[in-house]
């Protein structure tokens, strides 16, 4: 397999800040919409916070430790708005030397520092303002992606705007699983626009700040990306729930940003709920900034169809009854009815093959695609500590090694995929289900907060050690 990556591949591992860091309120850190929403009754599993989360604010260098001993090449992390910019009032520098010291952390272990500048925790103030539905929320991300950079930007080269715009938009102000909750298709649709924005006045900026200083920058953004899959290719009503979930999930996100231009059609789905009146003149040009990489997020397909469930079908998995909505305005009626595919404790589908696809596809659709970096893959599983202290998931080692495969496979076809990010790092607070799915390669004890890599920690630490050792042959 090590044969198939190309020379300089990077394999890394992936965390947010407010999945892992903890200090909800030191430091000078205040409320990030997640610190907010997860003390509504309800929304998280198990009335779970983000507060303690997985202590990383005061135990980043075993962290780091923790990533040198598997061998990763590159670790990839994000700075927390509400950390950096407080209230969304003025820059706060104790936050900002928390970073300083764990970029130089990692580059004194060798390992790149890959950092993103929004990885969904709006300061609280800003939401209450109107968050992402507030056309100022873009130029306020501006200032502060500015912000980071006169810290890092001595040190760090490679630099993410967003992580998964579609879920802090549609999921967050749409569907109302994700904070801040809210279920209103036309505040999610112009908090769609609004990130948009938000990327293209930072990469403007950073790319301005980067040539005045004479410093290399690699800018990009991570999407995550779905394969639409009709359940019958040749039912006409399959078909165009497909299109409509293609558009929606990938098109309305990778288009203006590669092409300077919404998709005509989702444009036309989505027309009651006004996002073609949020683009003003001038905003595609801003959006279309060129990229350097794309980031693709991908854990599993859509099989969707346009017929209603079966009866006896098995609802969807939720973290909470918490009242919410389809986060696909004007595409509601759209179903995704199982394949009898493998699944995760996510529910999703395991199909390693999809990811194949998808990259190929990539290339094929966009001539002016930019290189590829998997930016996030892996899979939550009912992780079980066996008596020798160890976890043994199979499951999750298969997932993985599968799915790198997968990538393998795709640059043999011809995709320019140059890195792969395994998420997670470590066992997090995972959004709504708070602290009850398991990502991480290195388990976390919630209580002591001892960190215990699993089996796919090493195996994926083999697979790293055996690509170096056939490259280092080839050299």
């Amino acid at each position: 397999m090590a044969s198939t990556f190309p020379e300089g591949f990077i394999w890394g591992s992936a965390t947010a800040a407010a999945q892992i860091e903890g200090a909800a309120h030191e430091g000078g850190k205040e409320d990030s919409i997640w610190d907010a929403y997860a003390r509504v009754p309800n929304a998280v599993a198990g009335g779970d916070t983000p507060d303690r989360a997985v202590d990383h604010y005061h135990r980043y260098r075993e962290d780091v430790a923790l990533m040198k001993e598997l061998g990763l090449d590159s670790y990839r992390f994000s700075t927390s708005w509400a950390r950096v910019v407080p209230g969304g009032r003025t820059v706060n520098p104790e936050g900002l030397d928390f970073y300083s010291r764990l970029v130089d952390e990692l580059l004194e272990q060798g390992i790149l520092p890959w950092l993103t500048l929004y990885h969904w925790d709006l300061p609280q103030a800003l939401q209450e303002q109107g968050g992402w539905a507030n056309r100022d929320t873009s130029y306020r991300f501006a200032e502060y992606a500015e912000a980071v950079y006169g810290a890092l930007g001595d040190r760090v080269a490679h630099w993410t705007t967003f992580n998964e715009p579609l879920c802090s938009s549609l999921i967050s102000y749409v569907g109302g699983e994700h904070a801040p909750g809210l279920t209103d298709p036309v505040a999610g649709l112009a908090a769609v626009h609004h990130q948009h924005l938000g990327h293209g006045l930072a990469v403007k900026r950073l790319r301005e700040l980067a040539d005045a200083s004479g410093r290399e920058i690699q800018l990009g953004i991570t999407l995550n990306l779905t394969n639409a899959v009709p359940n019958d290719p040749t039912d006409p009503v399959d078909l165009e729930a497909a299109r409509r979930i293609d558009g929606l999930w990938n098109r309305m996100y990778l288009e203006p940003m590669l092409l300077g231009a919404y998709p005509s059609d989702v444009l036309e789905d989505v027309k009651e709920f006004g996002l073609a009146e949020k683009i003003l003149p001038g905003d595609l040009e801003t959006i279309s900034q060129r990229i350097d990489f794309l980031g693709v997020n991908h854990y599993h397909d859509d099989n969707v169809s346009g017929h209603p469930l079966p009866a006896d079908a098995v609802p969807s998995l939720r973290p909470t009854d918490k009242p919410g909505r389809s986060p696909f305005p004007g595409s509601e009626y759209v179903a995704m009815p199982s394949r009898g595919l493998p699944r995760t404790a996510m529910d999703w589908e395991v199909n390693p093959e999809g990811l194949t696809e998808l990259l190929v596809r990539l290339g094929r659709e966009y001539d002016n695609l930019p290189p590829l970096y998997i930016t996030e893959n892996g899979a939550a599983y009912d992780d079980i500590v066996s008596e020798d202290g160890r976890v043994h998931d199979d499951e999750r080692t298969r997932y993985i090694l599968d799915h790198i495969a997968a990538v393998g496979t795709a640059i043999e076809a011809g995709a320019d995929v140059r890195g792969y990010f395994v998420w997670s790092l470590l066992d997090n607070f995972e959004w709504a289900w708070g602290y009850e799915k398991r990502f991480g390669i290195v388990r976390v004890d919630y209580d002591t907060f001892e960190r215990t890599p699993k089996d796919s920690a090493r195996a994926f630490q083999a697979l790293i050690a055996d690509h170096k050792a056939t490259a280092a042959a080839a050299a």
